[in-house]
């Protein structure tokens, strides 16, 4: 699975949301401000070779679906994280985030029970 530049991520949140659409339906759900019409669409066909897309032909109509779901790009994306800037470990994660104060002591409570439960809230 290839990563994704920004413009990409931005259409596949709005194609993990609606399944499927053509490129105007896209970008009718876009915020402001919206690319061009054909900058979204070269932005679809690219999200197609690297295969988060496939489409179906109807005329001369391309209708787009997904074929990565969400969960699997959050699970590679948050591994590569982990691998890329705290060498693998989530210690090393979990450190970070307390002492960024990003993580407050009810929070590590809420993290050792999910830990105890196998991962299962």
């Amino acid at each position: 699975m290839e990563d994704l530049i920004p413009q990409e991520e931005q259409a596949m949140r709005v194609f993990w949301k609606v399944k499927k659409g053509i490129v105007r339906d896209i970008l009718d759900q876009l915020p402001e401000p919206k690319p061009p019409y054909t900058t979204l669409a070269s932005t679809i066909k690219s999200l197609e070779k690297k295969e988060y897309l496939g489409h179906k032909t109807y005329g001369k109509t391309h209708e787009y679906f997904v074929k990565i779901l969400e969960s699997e790009y959050k699970r590679k994306k948050f591994n590569n994280i982990i691998k890329d800037f705290f060498e693998g470990s989530v210690d090393n994660v979990l450190s970070f985030l307390v002492n960024e104060k990003k993580l407050t002591s009810k929070e590590l409570e809420e993290v050792n029970k999910l830990i105890e439960k196998g991962g299962k809230l």
